[in-house]
């Protein structure tokens, strides 16, 4: 049937394997009605003679067509085409007219209920983003993990990771996860003391969801991470705001809160702290513990981007110095890898941790168990330390062109530090208005935040935070003479 040998095509060379071309290569004529419903199909050996395959491919392929319902196999009859083809044709309850879906619903909720969170969109094309510190994405072996994916997934033992369970996340990666935190930040845990998250933030949630009851107060630092405290307020928490300094959290601060309130949680951010990027001092750490011991309260210690220090060794986290059980530490892969990654991870008591994992249950089943495997191999075989020894030196490299660039270009008009980890710098502006700066830089391709997130009632930073991880040097170059034609 030469007919066949015409309309269904394959490549060799392509990533979607011969046998499924083959079938979705049916699946369009016979959807175009090129091939007519009730058409005998020729036998397997035929077909694999006139596409120049192997019979089992043949046979693979129709074995699909007859999963998807396209054909049908009759015995001693022969193979044909669907009568009826699974296409579906949604009836009508009524005939109504056209409608689109209301702007509002038609039932009561209490909006207020619902912190408002900006909810960004993914960033356009064309543009230089200085963002707010986030990863190359180029430099991310993205296809490496899908061949990874791939292979596991025709391993017969992985089958089963592609069935419910394992809400905690897979063994494999907390394995291997333990064994990392072990040896690179010094926490003594093991797989119980872990669940693997959908990114940090969800480890922020069930975290404070687990902790705080409405009207619950919690410190965080000024400035600070907005989304974070978001989540707080989210939760039902009145938030406590205690200055940030060159030395991190005034943990001075802290202790007078506690003499006069119950805290219940105190957010901390201790390397490269969001927004300023400083560290949290290692005095101020062993007095937060001591202050935790004492007024019992949680710590909540997000370390999102640990392992991009450039200027000597990271001082070790709280939780590898918690004796009594008040850390629970918080970190995230997306930084590591690529934002839309989403894996992070909560490290607790295994009490807490299991509790954690029935609050887990009842928003999200379970993760994504395929992708955890396949970066528990990575960490097995060493790709995840080259590929954050990599990124390292092309960052620092970054942050330097960046840093140079500034102080070139604009002297006194700003002030800034050289940050000593994490991946942006934060940039006060002395003499214009961010704001402005911002929305002109915008409409000449050049995408900063305008800084208010940062800013409270009583004090306006004018500052932003300048990534430099995602940029190279031209793109930085490029993105300072916008920023400069800005102001």
């Amino acid at each position: 049937m030469k007919l066949i040998t015409d309309l269904v095509q394959w490549d060799a060379s392509a990533e979607t394997p011969v046998y499924l071309q083959i079938a979705n290569g049916f699946i369009h004529h016979i959807r175009l009605g090129r091939l007519r419903k009730g058409l005998k199909l020729p036998g397997s050996r035929e077909m694999a003679g006139l596409l120049s395959v192997n019979r089992m491919t043949v046979v693979a392929a129709l074995n699909e067509l007859e999963a998807q319902g396209w054909i049908e196999m009759l015995p001693r009859k022969g193979t044909f085409v669907r009568k009826s083809l699974p296409l579906l044709a949604p009836s009508k309850i009524e005939e109504a007219d056209q409608f689109v879906i209301p702007e509002k619903a038609g039932f009561e909720y209490d909006e207020s209920k619902i912190v408002p969170f900006h909810a960004a969109d993914f960033p356009p094309s064309g543009k230089i983003n200085f963002g707010d510190g986030f990863p190359d994405v180029r430099l991310a072996p993205i296809e490496q993990l899908i061949k990874t994916m791939r292979s596991l997934s025709h391993l017969p033992g992985q089958r089963r990771y592609l069935m419910y369970g394992g809400a905690q996340g897979s063994m494999f990666l907390r394995q291997a996860l333990s064994d990392f935190l072990n040896e690179t930040r010094g926490l003594p845990v093991s797989p119980e003391n872990i669940l693997i998250t959908r990114g940090a933030q969800m480890g922020l949630y069930l975290s404070g969801s687990i902790i705080l009851d409405k009207g619950d107060h919690v410190i965080v630092g000024r400035p600070g991470y907005g989304d974070a405290s978001l989540t707080l307020r989210q939760l039902g928490a009145k938030i406590d705001e205690v200055p940030v300094d060159e030395y991190g959290l005034d943990v001075d601060e802290v202790e007078k809160l506690c003499r006069r309130r119950k805290i219940r949680l105190v957010y901390v951010i201790p390397h490269h702290h969001h927004p300023t990027t400083v560290t949290l001092a290692p005095e101020r750490r062993v007095k937060l513990l001591q202050l935790a011991a004492q007024y019992k309260f949680a710590i909540l210690e997000d370390d999102y981007d640990y392992d991009f220090h450039y200027a000597s060794k990271p001082i070790m986290p709280m939780a590898s110095l918690d004796r009594h059980g008040h850390v629970i530490y918080i970190g995230t892969f997306t930084k590591t890898l690529a934002p839309a990654i989403r894996l992070g991870f909560i490290v607790a008591p295994a009490n807490f941790i299991r509790h954690a994992v029935y609050l887990r249950k009842s928003i999200d089943i379970q993760g994504d168990s395929l992708l955890e495997n396949a970066i528990a191999e990575w960490f097995k075989d060493g790709t995840i330390a080259r590929h954050i020894k990599k990124s390292v030196n092309i960052y620092r490299d970054r942050r330097d062109h960046l840093c140079e660039l500034l102080e070139d270009r604009f002297g006194a008009e700003v002030a800034f530090e050289v940050p000593k980890g994490g991946m942006s710098v934060w940039v006060k502006f002395l003499k214009n208005d961010l704001a402005k700066i911002s929305e002109r830089a915008g409409r000449k391709g050049l995408l900063i935040r305008d800084g208010r997130d940062y800013d409270t009632d009583k004090v306006k930073f004018n500052a932003v935070r300048l990534g430099f991880s995602s940029l190279t040097l031209e793109e930085q170059r490029r993105g300072v003479e916008i920023l400069g034609e800005c102001m």
